[in-house]
């Protein structure tokens, strides 16, 4: 049993519904919590729409390795193509952190699979969510979720922007 921070962003067709139907399948792999929804700007050079963001923690019997699959597989299942790098996507799933049995980090530098991921230290559309969910939450390396995003530059905190009280 290993347990898993995921980030999962969508900016095309049904950005709500897509997270919604990732977390819904994220259930049977063992979904412990999931942030509320945030409008995000997109990150990176590539014009496009903004995103809609959340973060999850799921406990179960996969390894880094596996969480790394399923979220390929949300992905697909969503419609994900993979063209453009920092492109639009109908549905990106990031491995943020995994950890062991033994309350360990899990840590890997293999290009396909970094851990922890090497930006959410970063990214405000990551942390915000993270931080809401799980006060507590601690990103290996780099220390506790709720002082990285103490550190973002305040503009990049603001533009994280709770959607679900929105709509």
């Amino acid at each position: 049993m290993t347990r898993a921070v995921l980030s999962l962003g969508a900016n095309l067709g049904d950005r709500a519904g897509a997270l919604r139907a990732a977390i819904t399948a994220l259930k049977d792999d063992g979904l412990v919590a999931r942030s509320t929804l945030y409008e995000t700007p997109p990150w990176g050079p590539v014009e496009q729409p903004p995103y809609l963001n959340a973060v999850v923690v799921v406990r179960g019997p996969h390894d880094a390795a596996g969480w790394l699959a399923r979220a390929h597989e949300l992905e697909r299942a969503a419609g994900r193509t993979r063209e453009v790098r920092w492109g639009a996507r109908t549905l990106d799933v990031d491995v943020v952190t995994v950890t062991g049995d033994d309350g360990q980090p899990v840590l890997s530098d293999d290009p396909d699979l970094t851990l922890p991921h090497p930006r959410a230290h970063e990214r405000a559309f990551v942390l915000v969510p993270w931080a809401s969910l799980d006060p507590t939450g601690m990103l290996p390396g780099h220390g506790r979720v709720v002082d990285l995003v103490a550190a973002l530059p305040p503009e990049e905190v603001a533009a994280v922007v709770r959607w679900e009280h929105l709509h």
